[in-house]
């Protein structure tokens, strides 16, 4: 069974750090990415799905338009998978997915919104190793080719330099999982990952569920959310850290302060 509703705070804690001992490493170190959701019904769209429309033809548009009125210094590298992620970063409706490393950041996320504490919240769970085993073989070989078990955007770029280069090689359709460069505080203090599918018009859970045995999805009940929250507060995992300045500080502290009721 790939869902789990768990029933405590210790119980959340079990859950979201199973299978995280690397046997290869002899270290505890997950291979799996983490999603919070405040609503445990909401599903994996990207933003450029949730444009609506002819979404899969605006993509291109949206990217190159973007390109040409942003400050030309917001990236490090003139590559589309630099623009691609500060697109992403800045609210551009992309075919990336946020996710992150540490499964208490994702935990915020399903708990930040207080008006939505009278409905179950969700964190998803990926294992990216396993996703990276149905990587075309040009891909496999990138990675292969430095040791490890995720992409940047200097390996991607090696590969892709284009959306249409990633697109002439689905289907069959596959996922990417890729750091992002660290742009500001933000994605550095997010322990931010990104996803990308190679078919924009393919959803993640779509995928995703086709492949049950590579993740898992941990239900947080209505009940609990309250618990989470205040815990988190307390390990000062709050918007005041993961959003710095003073939009970050300004949200942190009106939740802190709203009633509970």
């Amino acid at each position: 069974m790939n869902q789990v509703r768990v029933k405590s705070w210790s119980n959340l804690q079990d859950e979201l750090f199973s299978e995280s001992y690397d046997p290869d490493l002899q270290r505890y170190r997950s291979r799996f990415a983490f999603r919070g959701l405040d609503d445990a019904k909401y599903k994996l769209d990207t933003t450029l799905i949730r444009l609506g429309g002819k979404y899969q033809e605006l993509e291109r548009h949206l990217l190159r338009n973007f390109r040409k009125y942003a400050h030309r210094d917001v990236v490090e590298r003139d590559s589309m998978w630099h623009w691609l992620s500060v697109a992403q970063h800045h609210g551009l409706p992309t075919r990336l997915l946020d996710w992150t490393y540490s499964p208490y950041v994702a935990l915020h996320f399903a708990t930040a919104d207080i008006t939505k504490f009278n409905v179950d919240g969700v964190v998803w769970m990926v294992n990216f190793f396993e996703v990276h085993k149905y990587l075309p073989a040009t891909l496999k070989a990138e990675l292969k080719g430095v040791g490890g078990y995720g992409f940047d955007v200097e390996m991607l770029s090696n590969t892709f330099k284009t959306l249409d280069a990633l697109d002439a090689l689905a289907p069959p359709d596959f996922m990417i999982f890729f750091e992002p460069p660290s742009i500001d505080d933000r994605i550095v203090n997010q322990y931010a990952i990104f996803s990308v599918m190679s078919n924009p018009t393919i959803t993640f859970d779509t995928w995703l569920k086709k492949r049950p045995n590579i993740f898992r999805k941990v239900i947080i009940p209505a009940k609990l959310k309250w618990e989470v929250r205040d815990k988190l507060d307390q390990a000062n995992v709050t918007e005041r850290v993961l959003f710095p300045g003073l939009d970050g500080l300004s949200r942190w502290l009106k939740r802190n302060y709203s009633p509970k009721t």
